[in-house]
């Protein structure tokens, strides 16, 4: 009772009683105590099932160290490298996988009556997008009257995807789909 009263009144709040995850980390040197082991060279050969203590040996002859790189398996095996090597280069993919670009969608709108510099604007932008690495929807917008020149409008997605052709791919070739014409491009 007199413990439960000393750490704040409930067990739980006591950093004591929390159980906390430890993340397992590789054994390496003097931390791989089974033996026999299998053992890869440094320069990738099998050097067979041996002791863990010739196993030290020969990493300590290289001046490398030995690390456990299949603890499942039996033998475990284990394998003679720069340890601090290759953490930095473990830490350097998952640096370079967060850092992978994101492909988004942008959408450029134009209308059958767009000017003509309007259009070079719009693809413009487009081709900046396209340069990103992202997608661009193209679609033209109908209002009113103009569904009745939908040739107009088909004009107009095609001139912009023959503007864009030497830096992108048509994904989705054009399609109508009520007040509008669509279609997508995506990076060459």
């Amino acid at each position: 009772m007199r413990l439960v009263e000393s750490c704040g009144g409930y067990a739980g709040s006591n950093p004591i009683w929390r159980t906390t995850t430890i993340e397992r980390s590789q054994r390496i040197n003097e931390q791989i105590r089974i033996t026999p082991i299998r053992v890869i060279g440094a320069d990738g050969s099998q050097l067979g099932i041996i002791s863990t203590e010739e196993a030290m040996n020969r990493a300590r002859e290289a001046e490398l160290d030995l690390v456990e790189v299949a603890p499942n398996e039996r033998p475990p095996v284990c394998r003679i490298m720069d340890f601090g090597k290759f953490k930095y280069q473990q830490q350097k993919k998952r640096k370079d996988k967060a850092h992978q670009h994101q492909v988004k969608i942008k959408e450029i709108r134009v209308r059958p009556k767009t000017g003509d510099h309007d259009i070079e604007v719009k693809v413009n932008h487009a081709r900046q997008f396209l340069t990103h690495k992202d997608k661009v929807i193209v679609t033209v917008m109908f209002r009113g009257r103009e569904l009745a020149h939908v040739e107009e409008g088909q004009k107009v997605i095609d001139s912009v995807i023959q503007k864009l052709e030497d830096i992108g791919k048509v994904e989705q070739a054009p399609n109508r789909q009520g007040r509008r014409i669509s279609c997508v491009l995506a990076p060459k």
